[in-house]
């Protein structure tokens, strides 16, 4: 048997011994022990291996994997620029907290700098965005390929930095690869872990219930979410939870907060308690860096989120003294106000607009399964649908917001919950990622429903500064970018089932079970969508 091989079986062996059980892999021939070990384990029943033929699918689908439980995954790669389309997904595990496993197969240092084929400087392709790279040798000792192993499942975690993310194990595999007599069982003995989790005990900061509060929550896993809902449940705060937060439920969830902002109310506020990563407006942007507000946030995290740098606490947990009754009566009251004036100013039109679809597809969801919200408008405009007592988990890639990966993050946030779940995301997110669709016949599938907003474009561009008259001329191609591509023929291209549905036929198709992977396009007309959020902002007492 090679090092080689028996570096990767080491390396393979100790990270499922840490934990790791679902592994990505994309094809090669310098990782060829990393895949055959990884075969042999999937076949043991160690893993559940998942293998894709694009290096930035098969990022995202790691990515995925690895958001739906907080357990590491791990993404398998040859050398040269099959380790750089991981970027990025390895840049939004990073602002996500996400921890991702990247093994990157390399030839021996040796040879990197000399000209040989398909070799170039990875070990720190991943610079400043991971929390340990490690240069793992077939020629080193043994005994090195396990402590490098378990030391970076460990950091991934966080649980020695309070500060989850991606790791990079970078194996300098020499010749020959793999063993002449084909390659070895699964061992049926695994080493212990090598470094247990830290426990870190965690005792509330008590604060005062007088100054007038709202708890504010960006993206987040579960857990933190369903801690943020009940501080503001039993402190009796008003609760601005954007909808990737897991926190938007419940009577003290107020839906219109981003527009309620805007108003003398939102002018009111004192102190916010910030929970997971705000990223959505410029309404919440604002009140973060308002100079009259006292900035609290509550993380357990070394990178704690601070957009305002206005931050003034760090707890890892607080509780609140009860407040003002009439503070959070006053929110429920504009929230009810703003309410009906956003339902009927979406309907006011004779087409489809964006959050009326984002409110049609958010209360389909089956609270048993995911959701699953794109980046752009998407996101935003389930950001305005009202609220539900049994909301779904749900999940956006908010650490750069980008569109990229979007239908591979969801595969992978499906597969390793278990669960259904339904992707709502625009025809530009939508092209962006269909080769996540790429899927071999012998490869896990999910449940997962993908409703396709297709207004020909990218209609947020439309709300910003250069969507006003002024810039008409270069807007269209520079900015909304129309592909002129069908999704619906994409999808098909692909074997998959996809249909275009009308306004009258979502509801229906909505409520059909989640079985397989399917695509539902729904056309949308962007053309007056900044005349749209102008009304919506204008407030209940405009009309």
């Amino acid at each position: 048997m090679s090092d080689s091989y028996a570096c990767a079986e080491a390396v393979l062996a100790q990270l499922v011994a840490q934990g790791v059980r679902e592994v990505v892999l994309c094809p090669g021939s310098r990782s060829a022990p990393l895949a055959l070990v990884a075969h042999a384990a999937d076949r043991a029943g160690a893993i559940r291996l998942h293998v894709r033929v694009d290096e930035r699918t098969a990022g995202f689908l790691a990515l995925g994997l690895a958001k739906a439980d907080g357990r590491p995954a791990a993404v398998i790669t040859t050398s040269g620029t099959a380790v750089a389309n991981l970027m990025p997904a390895v840049m939004e595990a990073h602002h996500s907290a996400v921890p991702l496993v990247v093994v990157s197969a390399d030839r021996p240092a040796a040879l990197v700098g000399f000209g040989a084929n398909q070799t170039t400087e990875q070990s720190d392709l991943f610079a400043g965005f991971v929390r340990y790279r490690a240069r793992v040798a077939s020629s080193a000792p043994p005994a090195s390929w396990r402590a490098q192993t378990a030391r970076a499942v460990v950091l991934a975690t966080g649980a020695r930095g309070a500060d989850p993310g991606p790791v990079q194990l970078n194996l300098e595999l020499g010749v020959p690869l793999v063993p002449s007599g084909g390659p070895r069982a699964w061992p049926a003995t695994l080493p212990e872990p090598l470094l247990a989790p830290a426990t870190r005990s965690v005792q509330p900061v008590l604060l005062p219930g007088t100054p007038r509060t709202v708890v504010l929550v960006g993206d987040a896993p579960p857990a933190v979410g369903s801690a943020a809902r009940a501080l503001a449940e039993t402190a009796g705060l008003p609760l601005l939870a954007e909808p990737s937060s897991n926190a938007r439920s419940g009577l003290n969830a107020i839906s219109s907060y981003r527009l309620v902002l805007g108003t003398a109310l939102g002018a009111a506020i004192q102190r916010v308690l910030v929970f997971g990563r705000p990223t959505l407006s410029r309404p919440v942007n604002a009140l973060l860096a308002r100079e009259d507000v006292e900035v609290v946030i509550v993380s357990d995290r070394s990178a704690f989120p601070d957009p305002g740098w206005r931050a003034r606490l760090v707890a890892a947990a607080v509780r609140v003294e009860a407040g003002a009754p009439d503070w959070l009566a006053a929110w429920q009251a504009a929230d009810q106000a703003w309410r009906a004036h956003l339902d009927a100013t979406v309907a006011e039109g004779d087409g489809l607009t964006g959050p009326e679809l984002a409110a049609r597809v958010w209360a389909a969801i089956p609270s048993d399964a995911l959701a699953i919200l794109a980046s752009s408008n998407p996101v935003r405009d389930a950001d305005l649908a009202p609220i539900r007592a049994d909301a779904p988990p749900s999940y956006a890639n908010r650490g750069l917001s980008g569109i990229d990966g979007t239908i591979s993050t969801a595969i992978g946030l499906c597969l390793a919950a278990g669960r259904p779940g339904v992707l709502l995301c625009g025809d530009l997110a939508f092209t962006h990622d269909v080769g996540g669709l790429a899927i071999g016949p012998d490869e896990p599938r999910p449940d997962l429903r993908i409703v396709v907003a297709d207004d020909g474009g990218g209609s947020i561009f439309a709300t910003l500064e250069y969507g006003a008259p002024a810039f008409a001329d270069p807007f269209e191609r520079v900015f909304s970018t129309p592909t002129g591509l069908d999704p619906v023929a994409l999808a098909a291209g692909y074997r998959l089932p996809a249909r275009r549905v009308t306004p009258d036929e979502l509801d229906s198709a909505l409520q059909a079970p989640i079985s397989g992977l399917e695509v539902l396009v729904v056309g949308l007309d962007r053309s007056d969508r900044a005349e749209l959020e102008a009304r919506l902002a204008a407030g209940p007492s405009a009309g």
